[in-house]
């Protein structure tokens, strides 16, 4: 089980990766960055996909209702006003490795990841899930020429599962 360093090593050896960052969203700060980033100001960048991701983390339009675990989810408009309700309610995650939690249903945040296509490049922001209250993502800058989409979403999702925070 890697530990930061190690995670964004391995991002990097993505094709087409041109840097890699593990965000804290709730403060903005970064715990570790590796290779080049957007603006040239790591801590910048760090803030602003922060502010990205924690609107994501935080909505409601994503949170689906499903305690039964069906996969007919619907919209759960009764969202209590508090902020960490949405890191912490039953909000279904897609797709698989979502974090199952007791009687199959999904815990923890409402999304997995965030993609954001730019003219020369793709930014894939995955959430960190853990057993207690993360509230950290793995941010990537990938070459659109370069990089491949869909690999790099899948090994970033292997790397969220595998990250060890200490």
């Amino acid at each position: 089980m890697p530990g930061i360093d190690e995670c964004l090593l391995e991002a990097m050896a993505l094709p087409g990766a041109r840097g890699a960052a593990v965000i804290d969203w709730v403060s903005g700060l970064s715990l570790g960055v590796i290779g080049h980033c957007p603006n040239g100001d790591h801590e910048a960048s760090a803030a602003e996909s922060a502010e990205l991701a924690r609107m994501a983390a935080e909505s409601t339009t994503y949170a689906l209702e499903d305690a039964a675990g069906t996969g007919s989810g619907s919209h759960s408009g009764s969202h209590s006003g508090d902020p960490t309700a949405a890191r912490t309610g039953t909000g279904a995650a897609s797709g698989a490795g979502a974090g199952a939690g007791a009687g199959g249903a999904a815990r923890g945040l409402p999304v997995e990841d965030i993609i954001v296509t730019t003219r020369d490049g793709y930014h894939l922001s995955c959430f960190v899930r853990t057993t207690f209250d993360s509230s950290v993502f793995l941010s990537l800058w990938l070459d659109r020429a370069e990089g491949n989409l869909a690999l790099a979403r899948i090994r970033l999702r292997q790397l969220a599962e595998r990250l060890v925070l200490s």
